[in-house]
Protein backbone atom coordinates (compact mmCIF):
# COMPACT_ATOMS: atom_id res chain seq x y z
CA UNK A 1 0.00 0.00 0.00
CA UNK A 2 1.57 3.31 -0.61
CA UNK A 3 2.23 5.90 2.13
CA UNK A 4 -1.26 7.67 3.07
CA UNK A 5 -1.17 11.41 3.37
CA UNK A 6 -1.91 13.00 7.03
CA UNK A 7 -4.39 15.98 6.13
CA UNK A 8 -4.09 18.88 8.33
CA UNK A 9 -5.02 22.85 8.65
CA UNK A 10 -8.30 23.98 8.18
CA UNK A 11 -11.09 22.20 5.91
CA UNK A 12 -14.24 23.63 5.31
CA UNK A 13 -17.81 21.92 5.30
CA UNK A 14 -20.06 21.33 2.04
CA UNK A 15 -23.75 22.42 3.31
CA UNK A 16 -27.04 22.08 2.12
CA UNK A 17 -29.04 24.78 0.60
CA UNK A 18 -32.60 24.20 0.69
CA UNK A 19 -35.57 25.41 -1.46
CA UNK A 20 -38.97 23.95 -0.43
CA UNK A 21 -37.53 21.27 1.64
CA UNK A 22 -35.49 19.70 -1.15
CA UNK A 23 -31.77 20.47 -1.98
CA UNK A 24 -31.29 23.50 -4.35
CA UNK A 25 -29.08 21.76 -6.66
CA UNK A 26 -27.65 25.15 -8.49
CA UNK A 27 -26.75 26.86 -5.36
CA UNK A 28 -25.24 23.29 -4.12
CA UNK A 29 -22.46 23.97 -7.09
CA UNK A 30 -22.39 27.65 -6.67
CA UNK A 31 -21.44 27.26 -2.72
CA UNK A 32 -18.99 24.15 -4.08
CA UNK A 33 -17.32 26.55 -6.14
CA UNK A 34 -17.09 29.47 -3.42
CA UNK A 35 -15.14 27.13 -1.27
CA UNK A 36 -12.88 25.05 -3.53
CA UNK A 37 -11.63 29.27 -4.65
CA UNK A 38 -11.73 30.04 -0.87
CA UNK A 39 -8.47 29.69 1.26
CA UNK A 40 -9.23 26.65 2.90
CA UNK A 41 -6.78 23.44 2.77
CA UNK A 42 -9.55 21.39 1.33
CA UNK A 43 -13.47 20.63 1.55
CA UNK A 44 -15.87 17.76 2.49
CA UNK A 45 -19.24 16.54 2.71
CA UNK A 46 -21.18 15.05 5.24
CA UNK A 47 -20.80 16.36 8.96
CA UNK A 48 -23.27 17.30 10.87
CA UNK A 49 -23.49 20.57 9.81
CA UNK A 50 -24.06 18.88 6.03
CA UNK A 51 -26.93 16.94 7.29
CA UNK A 52 -25.62 13.81 7.03
CA UNK A 53 -28.38 11.95 8.91
CA UNK A 54 -31.13 13.15 6.92
CA UNK A 55 -30.30 12.26 3.26
CA UNK A 56 -31.23 9.55 0.23
CA UNK A 57 -28.65 7.38 -0.82
CA UNK A 58 -29.65 9.01 -4.29
CA UNK A 59 -28.85 12.55 -2.49
CA UNK A 60 -26.14 11.27 -1.08
CA UNK A 61 -24.51 10.20 -4.81
CA UNK A 62 -25.40 13.49 -6.43
CA UNK A 63 -23.72 15.40 -3.65
CA UNK A 64 -20.54 13.16 -3.53
CA UNK A 65 -20.41 13.10 -7.44
CA UNK A 66 -20.61 17.04 -7.98
CA UNK A 67 -18.08 17.87 -5.19
CA UNK A 68 -15.71 15.60 -6.73
CA UNK A 69 -16.30 16.98 -10.24
CA UNK A 70 -15.58 20.41 -9.08
CA UNK A 71 -12.72 19.96 -6.39
CA UNK A 72 -10.67 17.82 -8.88
CA UNK A 73 -11.09 20.20 -11.58
CA UNK A 74 -10.06 23.07 -9.35
CA UNK A 75 -7.56 20.84 -7.45
CA UNK A 76 -8.83 21.34 -4.27
CA UNK A 77 -8.13 18.17 -1.55
CA UNK A 78 -11.53 16.97 -0.51
CA UNK A 79 -12.81 14.31 1.70
CA UNK A 80 -16.40 12.46 1.42
CA UNK A 81 -18.26 11.69 4.42
CA UNK A 82 -19.48 7.85 3.78
CA UNK A 83 -21.19 8.41 7.62
CA UNK A 84 -24.75 5.95 8.59
CA UNK A 85 -25.89 4.50 11.38
CA UNK A 86 -26.12 1.14 9.66
CA UNK A 87 -22.36 -0.02 9.67
CA UNK A 88 -23.53 -1.98 6.11
CA UNK A 89 -24.61 1.06 4.21
CA UNK A 90 -21.21 3.06 5.22
CA UNK A 91 -19.53 -0.15 3.83
CA UNK A 92 -21.28 0.16 0.62
CA UNK A 93 -21.28 3.70 0.31
CA UNK A 94 -16.88 4.05 0.48
CA UNK A 95 -17.19 1.30 -2.22
CA UNK A 96 -19.35 3.57 -4.56
CA UNK A 97 -17.20 6.92 -3.91
CA UNK A 98 -13.76 5.57 -4.74
CA UNK A 99 -14.51 6.10 -8.22
CA UNK A 100 -14.77 9.58 -7.37
CA UNK A 101 -11.09 9.37 -6.44
CA UNK A 102 -11.35 11.93 -2.75
CA UNK A 103 -8.35 12.18 -0.52
CA UNK A 104 -10.06 10.66 2.06
CA UNK A 105 -13.50 9.47 3.31
CA UNK A 106 -14.93 10.50 6.93
CA UNK A 107 -16.45 7.84 8.95
CA UNK A 108 -18.18 7.66 12.25
CA UNK A 109 -18.94 4.34 14.32
CA UNK A 110 -22.19 2.91 13.90
CA UNK A 111 -24.87 4.55 16.14
CA UNK A 112 -28.63 3.28 16.74
CA UNK A 113 -27.18 0.85 19.49
CA UNK A 114 -23.52 1.83 21.30
CA UNK A 115 -21.07 -0.13 19.81
CA UNK A 116 -18.33 -2.23 22.04
CA UNK A 117 -14.93 -1.57 21.84
CA UNK A 118 -14.43 -5.32 19.66
CA UNK A 119 -17.56 -4.08 17.87
CA UNK A 120 -15.94 -0.94 16.75
CA UNK A 121 -13.11 -2.63 16.14
CA UNK A 122 -15.02 -5.25 13.44
CA UNK A 123 -16.73 -1.67 12.22
CA UNK A 124 -13.03 -0.18 11.59
CA UNK A 125 -11.30 -3.62 10.16
CA UNK A 126 -15.03 -3.76 7.83
CA UNK A 127 -13.93 -0.85 6.82
CA UNK A 128 -10.84 -1.25 5.97
CA UNK A 129 -11.13 -4.08 3.63
CA UNK A 130 -12.84 -2.16 1.37
CA UNK A 131 -10.89 1.29 1.02
CA UNK A 132 -7.80 0.34 -0.84
CA UNK A 133 -5.88 3.32 -0.73
CA UNK A 134 -8.31 6.13 0.81
CA UNK A 135 -7.25 7.38 3.79
CA UNK A 136 -10.15 7.21 6.59
CA UNK A 137 -10.46 10.09 8.95
CA UNK A 138 -12.89 8.89 11.94
CA UNK A 139 -15.55 11.31 13.32
CA UNK A 140 -16.65 11.09 17.35
CA UNK A 141 -18.59 14.26 17.78
CA UNK A 142 -19.94 14.70 21.56
CA UNK A 143 -23.15 13.88 20.84
CA UNK A 144 -21.93 10.49 19.40
CA UNK A 145 -23.35 7.21 21.63
CA UNK A 146 -19.79 6.00 22.34
CA UNK A 147 -17.24 8.69 23.41
CA UNK A 148 -13.43 6.97 22.57
CA UNK A 149 -10.82 7.66 24.87
CA UNK A 150 -7.60 8.01 23.67
CA UNK A 151 -6.29 4.79 24.32
CA UNK A 152 -9.06 3.16 22.67
CA UNK A 153 -8.40 5.14 19.70
CA UNK A 154 -4.86 4.22 19.76
CA UNK A 155 -6.03 0.78 19.74
CA UNK A 156 -7.74 0.94 17.07
CA UNK A 157 -5.23 2.74 14.57
CA UNK A 158 -3.48 -0.44 14.99
CA UNK A 159 -5.95 -2.27 13.14
CA UNK A 160 -6.70 -0.01 10.99
CA UNK A 161 -3.60 1.18 8.67
CA UNK A 162 -5.84 3.63 7.00
CA UNK A 163 -7.14 4.95 10.00
CA UNK A 164 -4.90 8.76 10.23
CA UNK A 165 -7.09 10.99 12.40
CA UNK A 166 -9.57 11.59 14.05
CA UNK A 167 -12.11 14.69 14.31
CA UNK A 168 -13.18 14.91 18.27
CA UNK A 169 -13.80 17.51 20.69
CA UNK A 170 -10.26 17.89 21.77
CA UNK A 171 -9.53 18.39 25.63
CA UNK A 172 -7.67 20.29 28.29
CA UNK A 173 -3.63 20.21 28.72
CA UNK A 174 -3.26 17.04 30.48
CA UNK A 175 -5.42 15.58 26.98
CA UNK A 176 -3.39 16.86 24.63
CA UNK A 177 -0.33 16.05 26.18
CA UNK A 178 -1.56 11.89 25.94
CA UNK A 179 -2.21 12.79 22.63
CA UNK A 180 1.65 13.13 22.08
CA UNK A 181 2.78 10.49 23.37
CA UNK A 182 0.25 7.79 21.88
CA UNK A 183 0.49 9.09 18.48
CA UNK A 184 3.10 9.84 15.96
CA UNK A 185 1.93 10.84 12.40
CA UNK A 186 -1.62 11.26 13.04
CA UNK A 187 -3.96 14.26 12.51
CA UNK A 188 -6.29 15.25 15.64
CA UNK A 189 -8.57 17.84 14.00
CA UNK A 190 -11.11 20.26 17.28
CA UNK A 191 -13.26 22.38 16.72
CA UNK A 192 -12.69 25.89 15.05
CA UNK A 193 -13.11 27.64 17.77
CA UNK A 194 -10.68 25.81 19.85
CA UNK A 195 -7.48 26.10 17.40
CA UNK A 196 -5.27 28.51 19.12
CA UNK A 197 -5.46 27.06 22.24
CA UNK A 198 -5.09 23.38 20.45
CA UNK A 199 -2.52 23.87 17.99
CA UNK A 200 0.25 24.65 19.59
CA UNK A 201 -0.42 21.79 21.97
CA UNK A 202 -0.91 19.47 19.16
CA UNK A 203 -3.93 19.80 16.92
CA UNK A 204 -3.54 19.21 13.23
CA UNK A 205 -6.15 21.10 12.13
CA UNK A 206 -9.80 21.70 11.98
CA UNK A 207 -13.22 20.88 9.98
CA UNK A 208 -13.93 24.12 10.97
CA UNK A 209 -17.88 25.27 13.01
CA UNK A 210 -15.24 29.16 11.86
CA UNK A 211 -15.54 28.12 8.44
CA UNK A 212 -18.90 27.94 8.21
CA UNK A 213 -19.20 32.06 9.45
CA UNK A 214 -15.81 32.78 7.49
CA UNK A 215 -13.87 30.10 6.02
CA UNK A 216 -11.62 32.65 4.80
CA UNK A 217 -11.80 34.41 8.52
CA UNK A 218 -10.89 30.57 9.60
CA UNK A 219 -7.71 29.94 7.59
CA UNK A 220 -6.40 33.17 8.64
CA UNK A 221 -6.95 32.63 12.80
CA UNK A 222 -5.18 29.03 11.85
CA UNK A 223 -1.42 31.00 9.88
CA UNK A 224 -2.38 33.79 13.04
CA UNK A 225 -1.21 30.98 15.25
CA UNK A 226 2.52 30.98 14.50
CA UNK A 227 2.57 34.65 13.77
CA UNK A 228 0.70 36.26 16.36
CA UNK A 229 -0.33 33.97 18.85
CA UNK A 230 -1.29 36.80 21.17
CA UNK A 231 -3.53 38.61 18.78
CA UNK A 232 -5.12 35.11 17.46
CA UNK A 233 -5.68 34.10 21.67
CA UNK A 234 -7.35 37.85 21.41
CA UNK A 235 -9.79 36.43 18.50
CA UNK A 236 -10.30 33.49 19.27
CA UNK A 237 -11.49 35.14 22.67
CA UNK A 238 -13.84 37.06 20.77
CA UNK A 239 -15.18 34.43 18.80
CA UNK A 240 -16.10 32.19 21.92
CA UNK A 241 -17.67 34.94 23.47
CA UNK A 242 -19.84 35.85 20.78
CA UNK A 243 -20.96 31.72 20.33
CA UNK A 244 -21.84 31.93 24.15
CA UNK A 245 -24.04 34.93 24.14
CA UNK A 246 -25.72 35.13 20.85
CA UNK A 247 -25.52 31.49 19.63
CA UNK A 248 -25.73 28.84 22.30
CA UNK A 249 -28.84 30.11 23.97
CA UNK A 250 -30.52 28.92 20.60
CA UNK A 251 -29.44 25.41 21.03
CA UNK A 252 -32.52 24.77 23.16
CA UNK A 253 -34.58 24.69 20.00
CA UNK A 254 -32.06 24.04 17.62
CA UNK A 255 -29.87 21.01 16.39
CA UNK A 256 -25.37 21.65 16.25
CA UNK A 257 -26.99 21.64 11.91
CA UNK A 258 -29.41 24.58 12.56
CA UNK A 259 -26.56 26.53 14.61
CA UNK A 260 -23.95 26.07 12.27
CA UNK A 261 -26.20 26.74 9.43
CA UNK A 262 -27.09 29.97 10.93
CA UNK A 263 -23.45 30.52 11.05
CA UNK A 264 -22.84 30.20 7.28
CA UNK A 265 -25.98 32.59 6.64
CA UNK A 266 -24.55 35.24 8.88
CA UNK A 267 -21.38 34.78 7.13
CA UNK A 268 -22.78 35.00 3.91
CA UNK A 269 -20.35 34.01 1.81
CA UNK A 270 -22.35 31.79 -0.04
CA UNK A 271 -25.76 30.63 -1.28
CA UNK A 272 -26.47 29.20 2.46
CA UNK A 273 -29.76 29.92 4.32
CA UNK A 274 -30.45 29.30 7.43
CA UNK A 275 -32.94 26.35 6.48
CA UNK A 276 -32.47 22.91 7.30
CA UNK A 277 -34.21 19.72 5.58
CA UNK A 278 -37.90 18.64 7.03
CA UNK A 279 -38.30 17.34 10.18
CA UNK A 280 -35.68 19.87 12.00
CA UNK A 281 -36.22 23.24 12.34
CA UNK A 282 -33.48 26.31 11.72
CA UNK A 283 -33.12 29.55 13.10
CA UNK A 284 -35.50 32.74 11.73
CA UNK A 285 -35.03 34.90 9.37
CA UNK A 286 -34.94 37.62 12.53
CA UNK A 287 -32.46 35.94 14.23
CA UNK A 288 -29.55 35.54 11.17
CA UNK A 289 -30.50 39.34 10.70
CA UNK A 290 -29.81 40.52 14.21
CA UNK A 291 -26.89 38.36 14.35
CA UNK A 292 -25.27 39.65 11.50
CA UNK A 293 -25.12 42.99 12.55
CA UNK A 294 -23.77 41.53 15.86
CA UNK A 295 -21.02 39.48 14.30
CA UNK A 296 -20.15 42.20 11.86
CA UNK A 297 -19.76 44.45 14.77
CA UNK A 298 -17.92 41.90 17.30
CA UNK A 299 -15.71 39.81 14.51
CA UNK A 300 -14.46 42.71 12.35
CA UNK A 301 -11.47 39.96 11.67
CA UNK A 302 -13.20 37.55 9.89
CA UNK A 303 -15.12 39.34 7.76
CA UNK A 304 -11.93 41.51 6.41
CA UNK A 305 -10.07 38.39 5.74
Amino acid sequence: MTKLERPNGVWGTILLPIKNNEIDWVAFEEQVNILCDSDVYGVYTNGTAAECHNQTENEFDKLSEIVSTIAIKKNKKFQLGISHTNARISRERAKRIKQLKPNGCQITLPDWWPPTLEESKNFIMGMQEVVDDMYMILYNPPHAKVLLSLDEISFLTQEAPNLVGIKCAGGDESWYQKRRELFDNFSVFVPGHTVVFGKPLGASGSYSNVACLSPNGAVMIWKLIDNDIEKAKNIENKINNFMKIHILPLASRLSNTGLDKLLASVGGWGPISEKVLWPYEGATFEEVKKIKTIAKQELPELFDA
